[in-house]
This record gives C-alpha cells, structure tokens and sequence, in this order.
C-alpha cells in the first residue's frame, strides 16, 4: 500500500493521528478506529494492514516503526496490543504521548486489570476513551483533543454518571449495582 503525502499536509497541524487500533495476541481486531478513508477505505484494507501490523510488531522490543509509509507507535501487556498510528513525518513524540494516554486511561478506568476479556466487557467505555482522546478532523485525520490520561478519566467518567437511569442499559444498571455492592463491601 503506498501512501501519498501531498505537500500540503507536511506542514505541521493539529491533524495527527490516521487511526488506532486495539489487537489481541493473536492479532485480531478487538477495537480500531481509522480516520483517513483514502488510505484505510475499506474493512477489507484495514484488517490487512493490521494482521502486517501484528506480523511486524508482535515479536518486536521497539516501540516505534514505519511501515507501508506510516509512522506506527505501539505499547503490550498481557494479551493486548495497542497502536497509534499517524503519518511519516508526524512528531513521534506527540503520537507517544496520545499512546500513553489512551492506554493509561484504559488502565485507570479498568482499574489496572488491561487484559482482553476485561476490554471487551468495557468496549463502551473504551470507545467513549478513544472519543475523548481524538476527535475526527477532515482530510482524513483526527484533532488531538487531550493527552492527559487524569483528564480524560474525569470526563469519561462523568459521562457514564449523568446517564439517567431510564436510559441505561441493563448491562450499565447492573453494573453500577455491581459496584456499589463492592465497595460497600470492603468498607
């Protein structure tokens, strides 16, 4: 896949990030959000970049490659693979810290315990992250909104909190009941 840089997207902007992308150890989707359609358009193209994506990192001590003329920046634990991905000539730096954001907010939010099955039960919540994280810009790219993981915690929480009740889902309900019993309990 090769990607073209038009000139005017070398200069620096806030449009940063072309997608993320949580994969399992086994390199399987678990979330992604892609933000250019002309590089990523369809389902098809995606899911091959990633399994190259896995391919290349799964194995690998770097926290940092190119490939198919992107700048990728990805961080593991457990069974999880987290990636950011954003143009070649992007500042490394800021993608790493929009990497560092989003999986310390996913580890604050699910309380350190950042492993698959734990995700899956909390993809809304992840997703709301992500949301909170980047927001779609146009040309294809998303506006970094917050960097700070204790910000990003704070609104997503509040968020989920001033659901009313009509309006939640049962799964929400019982799991705010959930935790309420919890901490009831090791008081």
């Amino acid at each position: 896949m090769a990607v073209r840089i038009n000139k005017n997207e070398i200069e620096p902007a806030l449009y940063m990030i072309k997608g993320i992308a949580i994969l399992d150890n086994d390199g399987n989707r678990i979330l992604a959000k892609y933000y250019d359609k002309n590089i990523f358009p369809t389902s098809k193209e995606q899911k091959a970049f990633e399994k190259n994506l896995f391919g290349k990192t799964h194995r690998s001590n770097a926290e940092i490659m190119m490939l198919d003329g992107l700048t990728c920046l990805y961080k593991s634990n457990v069974d999880l693979f987290f990636y950011v991905i954003g143009c070649v000539y992007e500042n490394e730096l800021i993608l790493m810290s929009v990497l560092n954001c989003l999986y310390e907010s996913i580890s604050h939010i699910l309380r350190k315990n950042v492993e698959k099955r734990t995700v899956l039960d909390n993809l809304d919540i992840i997703m709301l992250t992500i949301d909170e994280i980047c927001d779609e810009g146009f040309m294809g790219c998303s506006i970094i909104l917050d960097a700070d993981a204790t910000s990003v915690v704070q609104r997503v929480s509040l968020r989920t909190d001033d659901i009313p009740l009509g309006e939640q889902t049962v799964a929400q309900v019982l799991q705010s009941a959930k935790e309420q019993l919890k901490w009831s309990l090791l008081k």
